[in-house]
């Protein structure tokens, strides 16, 4: 009876193929170069970015239904949010059924700003895709999705 060796792990990683790596690198390029765009016009960085448009695509959402939809943590979305009320975008309205939680929704002056930079944002994406098939655009959200679903369920615990 032979035995067979078992391979030897690996004991070293080469970052420039390694997903995890590749995507936080795409991820943190793509939101700079779209954070410079907005934050040199209007002075708002990522998180505030982040909660603006999330306000803006909802209309009326919690602090806690921000979190679920742009995957931020409590500190960042309550940080950005009181910089973004400070500044006049963003109100908060008390939720009648549940005291401790609070509505916000854009304001006239959030609005219009959440409205001059959602073209600028459309258009960066449109940049950043520009060598793409529409198939291989589609292939790739595809693939984000379940890249995003199969994360979510091996490795955080939860539901897409």
């Amino acid at each position: 009876m032979s035995s067979a060796s078992k391979p030897e792990p690996q004991r070293s990683v080469t970052l420039a193929t390694f997903l995890p790596y590749r995507l936080n690198v795409l991820a943190t390029v793509v939101s700079g170069g779209l954070g410079r765009i907005y934050g040199e016009r209007f002075g708002i960085g990522i998180p505030e970015w982040r909660v603006l448009a999330t306000i803006g695509e909802f209309k009326r959402i919690t602090a806690k239904a921000i979190g679920q939809h742009s995957e931020m943590g409590k500190v960042k979305i309550s940080r950005a949010a009181a910089s973004l009320e400070e500044r006049g975008f963003i109100q908060r309205e008390a939720n009648v059924d549940d005291l401790r939680e609070m509505f916000l929704t854009l304001t006239p002056a959030g609005q219009s700003v959440y409205d001059e930079i959602v073209p600028l944002a459309l258009n960066y994406a449109a940049q950043l895709t520009a060598d793409l098939s529409p198939d291989e655009e589609a292939t790739f959200g595809m693939l984000l999705d379940r890249l995003l679903a199969r994360a979510r369920k091996e490795f955080d615990g939860s539901e897409p």
